[in-house]
């Protein structure tokens, strides 16, 4: 009966290493750069660290910037240009779109209008002409634009084109939509 209690362990052991080089696979192809709807994150040729790319989709409420997996990026118009107010619990809501280098610019955005400022606890947020950046944390996958038009925190929170100026409309609000500024800017 020795033979084949060692042939099931060698059997055992094998599977195992094939599920292991399974497992890597696929914490390889996690951890790489690829094309997510516009988005995506990349090493930085320059630094080697990761960058943001910032890119657009068009939907319902009209043509967007979007950020990591498709997300729709938002401005808050509490901000003032180049400086971002929201923090504490208005941060874990909305959390801000940081970067360890400089972000990319994909298809459909202006690579200069893209930026950095750097928030009170020193982490780097990306700008898009001068709008501090964030996501929604109830926008969990790629088309959700839950958070267009929320008041949230005592200021609207918008889309952004890519002009760099706020979506103000909603396609279920309105039946179309438009780009305006938002105000303070």
């Amino acid at each position: 009966m020795k033979p084949m209690s060692s042939w099931r362990t060698m059997r055992a052991r094998t599977g195992a290493v094939i599920g292991l080089v399974g497992v890597s696979v696929v914490v390889a192809a996690c951890g790489s750069a690829a094309s997510t709807g516009g988005s995506a994150t990349s090493k930085s040729p320059a630094s080697g660290a990761m960058a943001v790319s910032v890119g657009t989709v068009t939907g319902a409420d009209g043509t967007h910037l979007v950020g990591a997996s498709g997300r729709p990026l938002y401005l808050w118009v509490a901000d003032s240009r180049d400086k971002s107010v929201c923090t504490g619990s208005c941060a874990q809501v909305w959390p801000p779109v940081t970067t360890a280098s400089s972000p990319v610019a994909a298809m459909g955005v202006t690579a200069s209008q893209l930026g950095t400022i750097t928030r009170s606890g020193g982490t780097k947020q990306v700008t898009y002409d001068g709008h501090p950046l964030y996501y929604f944390a109830s926008d969990t996958s790629k088309g959700s634009l839950t958070g267009q038009g929320s008041d949230s925190f005592g200021a609207k929170w918008w889309l952004v084109a890519p002009s760099g100026s706020a979506i103000t409309k909603t396609a279920a609000a309105s039946g179309s939509s438009s780009s305006g500024s938002p105000s303070g800017y």
